[in-house]
């Protein structure tokens, strides 16, 4: 009973992290860019009380016996399936049809990446996350241009008055790309950062042989959360953690059991 306690808590432990996944997900429904995370679980050390394939005179056990242990929190898997566009109409917001990421510099100086392309111009005209952070490589727009561009291409034209007719090219949007994209690291702010298991970034501009994909101006692309989706798996997390919770209580009326044979 000791051991149907304790495999039925790291039940409802690992029931209670799938919860707090979903409920993550849920939270950044609304988020740009956001990619919806999926928890995965792996069963737990197996007590063997007898071996599988063990020699038990006169013969060999085909099954063996063995009692599991529980479960437990193995990984959360980043789902990267587009998300829909919202048509905005602003000039610096930017959608990546494909599978490419924006690269943003931190204040350390550190590269993150980022899906969330809604983009504004700080003091100096240079084009920055909302919370600061510059695009990379910079692209500094001049105070008195007007009707500013960026292509699908990526390539940021202004035009300029007093100078030629013609836009003026301002700089050009550089994406990247990893591996394993799944092996990024959120860091909040709507930021990711590279790591062992993601790879090296593979950078191109938009629309390049790579298939990083293309970009669309005055466009931003939602959270890729299916709202219904995490709705059922919301209720299966409660009804999981509800019947491990019924195993621990069965297993504490039979210790009781047992105890109050004993006395």
């Amino acid at each position: 009973m000791i051991r149907a306690l304790y495999t039925a808590a790291s039940g409802m432990s690992a029931q209670q992290a799938n919860l707090d996944t979903v409920a993550n997900n849920l939270a950044n429904s609304a988020t740009a860019g956001f990619r919806r995370r999926r928890l995965q679980f792996e069963d737990m050390i197996y007590q063997n009380m007898i071996t599988p394939g063990a020699a038990q005179s006169p013969q060999t056990a085909t099954a063996g016996l063995q009692i599991g242990l529980g479960t437990r929190s193995a990984a959360t898997e980043m789902i990267m399936t587009q998300g829909d566009f919202n048509q905005t109409g602003n000039t610096l917001d930017l959608a990546i049809q494909g599978a490419g990421f924006f690269q943003v510099t931190r204040p350390d100086g550190t590269i993150a990446y980022t899906r969330a392309g809604n983009f504004h111009m700080n003091n100096q005209g240079t084009i920055v996350t909302a919370e600061g952070d510059p695009m990379l490589p910079a692209i500094t727009v001049p105070p008195n241009a007007t009707s500013i561009t960026i292509s699908q291409y990526g390539v940021v034209s202004a035009t300029i008055p007093g100078q030629s007719a013609a836009p003026a090219q301002l700089g050009i949007v550089q994406l990247a790309t990893f591996a394993n994209p799944g092996g990024l690291a959120s860091v909040g702010g709507n930021l990711f950062q590279q790591t062992a298991s993601s790879g090296n970034p593979i950078t191109d501009t938009p629309g390049g042989t790579s298939g990083i994909g293309t970009l669309q101006q005055g466009y931003l692309e939602n959270s890729n959360v299916d709202v219904v989706a995490e709705f059922v798996q919301m209720i299966l997390a409660q009804r999981a953690y509800e019947s491990n919770s019924k195993v621990v209580k069965v297993a504490d009326d039979m210790y009781s059991q047992i105890n109050g044979m004993i006395r």
